[in-house]
């Protein structure tokens, strides 16, 4: 008997179809530890890129399905690094998005070389509404409510409490200035009225003198509903709870806050982000890393929803009025096209508690209600500097 065996047949496999590839930068700079103001608030190194990495990880789960794979390139340039230097050496043609933990100067000295006009910059940190106004740049998008945003947001909800009369104690920085002139903005805005002014001026330890001097401080104010306070160092706003001399709230920078984000923040799924973040980070998540997380989480919705890697494309989505970012804060989120800035929700918070969240309810806008906070279209002196 003879034994035919079927001849074998090799099926060859197709080929792994390619994926797009889609490369984010995150640059940001060592800072020097300040001078400790509490014990109970620990400074932290590189606030920012643990946020990045948790979007990311998202970003590729996605991409798993839609043939994508987001890769992102760290840099960290020492103190005394020369940012503009790393920029250029660092951060190849190839990487159009870079997501940037800087201070205004810094943000816009990179902002502006060359080498930067064909990239966006993700601004993760600054507040400052110079930098969406007359000295904004094209290529720079911000993640980060600005001070006018925070004010619009705090003067809404004492609107809401009837506390129309606010006496103003600003720091002597360049910061404090900034934010007492938003508060002032915020005011006159919504019809409230800065019945008292001052600049808190001492120079000496107000931890060991807050007891005797805020009392005298706030003693000649007769007439005032809520204290703000403009301190973004927190050189002395945590000492006037229950020293002034009138028994008064106290907000701004201090007290109830303005913020994008809160530790006592978990509506609409909050939860469930500060639960990853602190296992992934063994700390609560920040203002940066909550910025650094909405910007990668925004470039990969662009590349999902236009399919693309691209830099024109995904920049376009991004300033168009399709792009709807999710943030945990019960609405969707979009850039303005005026300025570059994310329109987001603002959370109102104590200490360790979530008080509101605005826009308050009852104040309109014909687009959206998120456009009550900050500078809106007509105000706009934003010009695009290239």
């Amino acid at each position: 008997m003879v034994s035919l065996s079927a001849p074998s047949i090799s099926v060859a496999k197709p080929p792994a179809k390619t994926k797009q590839i889609i490369k984010i930068a995150y640059f940001s700079q060592e800072r020097v530890v300040p001078a400790a103001l509490s014990n109970l608030d620990p400074f932290i190194q590189n606030k920012g890129v643990m946020g990045a990495k948790i979007a990311l990880e998202e970003n590729n789960t996605t991409g798993k399905f839609t043939g994508q794979q987001y890769q992102l390139t760290k840099i960290i340039v020492p103190i005394k690094g020369d940012i503009k230097k790393a920029f250029l050496n660092h951060i190849p043609a190839d990487i159009n998005f870079v997501v940037v933990n800087l201070p205004v100067v810094k943000l816009k000295q990179l902002a502006d070389l060359d080498a930067a006009q064909q990239k966006l910059l993700f601004d993760v940190t600054t507040r400052d509404d110079g930098l969406r106004g007359q000295q904004c740049r094209a290529n720079v998008l911000h993640l980060q409510p600005s001070r006018a945003m925070r004010a619009d947001a705090l003067a809404q909800f004492m609107l809401k409490k009837r506390w129309k009369k606010w006496f103003l104690v600003t720091g002597s920085l360049d910061s404090d200035r900034l934010y007492g002139e938003a508060f002032k903005r915020a005011a006159k805005k919504f019809g409230l009225k800065i019945v008292a002014e001052k600049k808190w001026a001492h120079t000496y330890d107000a931890r060991r003198t807050a007891q005797s001097d805020i009392p005298v401080f706030t003693q000649d104010i007769k007439d005032y509903d809520v204290l703000v306070v403009a301190d973004e160092h927190g050189s002395f706003g945590e000492y006037l709870s229950y020293r002034t001399w009138l028994p008064r709230p106290i907000i701004g920078t201090q007290g109830l806050i303005a913020t994008s984000w809160h530790l006592s923040h978990e509506q609409w799924g909050a939860v469930q982000m500060q639960n990853r973040f602190k296992e992934m980070a063994k700390r609560t998540m920040k203002e940066e890393d909550y910025g650094a997380y909405l910007a990668v989480k925004a470039i990969g919705e662009a590349s999902v929803r236009t399919k693309t890697n691209q830099f024109i494309p995904i920049k376009n989505y991004l300033l168009s009025d399709q792009l709807v970012l999710q943030g945990y804060k019960g609405k969707s989120l979009s850039f303005r096209k005026w300025n570059g800035q994310l329109r987001q929700p603002i959370l109102l918070a104590a200490p360790r508690s979530l008080v509101s969240v605005a826009p308050v309810e009852g104040f309109l806008h014909p687009k959206t209600e998120l456009d009550t906070l900050g500078y809106d279209a007509p105000e706009a002196r934003c010009e695009k500097k290239q």
